[in-house]
């Protein structure tokens, strides 16, 4: 059980840009990866604090970490430090530099 707050919500007051359609998440590690911000709206994505009714602990990622139920395990950026926003579509993470695929989605 995660708990946490909606991407969406924390980045709406932020004044997200009509061009805006990737949403990068850097981690404290040097590790990125990237979500398409309409996956993010619409699969009410979440950044998690807790699990388990319990603080994040560091091995699975405090302070934060990114909750994508529907993606590979290397989409869930933990650690999280920083999220950008991009207009840049095809956003390549450490993982998708390698080959993997950009939205990770699991099918």
């Amino acid at each position: 059980l995660w708990e946490g707050v909606l991407l969406a919500e924390l980045l709406q007051p932020a004044g997200v840009k009509s061009e805006a359609v990737t949403v990068i998440f850097h981690g404290v590690d040097g590790y990125t990866t990237s979500l398409p911000w309409e996956a993010v709206q619409d699969k009410q994505l979440i950044l998690a604090y807790k699990s388990n009714g319990l603080p994040l602990p560091p091995e699975m990622g405090y302070p934060f970490i990114v909750v994508a139920e529907d993606r590979f395990g290397y989409k869930w950026a933990r650690w999280v430090e920083r999220i950008e926003l991009s207009p840049e579509p095809f956003y390549r993470g450490y993982w998708e530099s390698f080959g993997y695929s950009i939205d990770g989605e699991i099918r």
